[in-house]
């Protein structure tokens, strides 16, 4: 059960990002939810690294989108 959760969120996560920065993406379900559980360890370490989070602590909603949002702004960089 525990990767159909972390499947659907990250889905969430990242048609959250993807709305909250509006352009050109290519992808579909599968990008979308690679790039939702991407971004919520990039939230993790962030937020581990500032002392947001203890080791083992999973990033919160806001913080995987913020991390989204960071890895499709490089993602579009580096496709550029």
């Amino acid at each position: 059960m525990g990767i159909i959760a972390t499947i659907v969120i990250g889905f969430l996560v990242g048609l959250v990002a993807k709305f909250l920065m509006p352009g050109k993406d290519k992808g579909g379900f599968i990008l979308t939810t690679i790039l939702g559980i991407i971004g919520s360890v990039v939230g993790t370490y962030i937020g581990q690294a500032l002392g947001l989070y203890q080791v083992g602590e999973p990033a919160g909603f806001i913080a995987s989108v913020l991390g989204a949002m960071i890895v499709l702004f490089i993602a579009r960089m580096l496709t550029r």
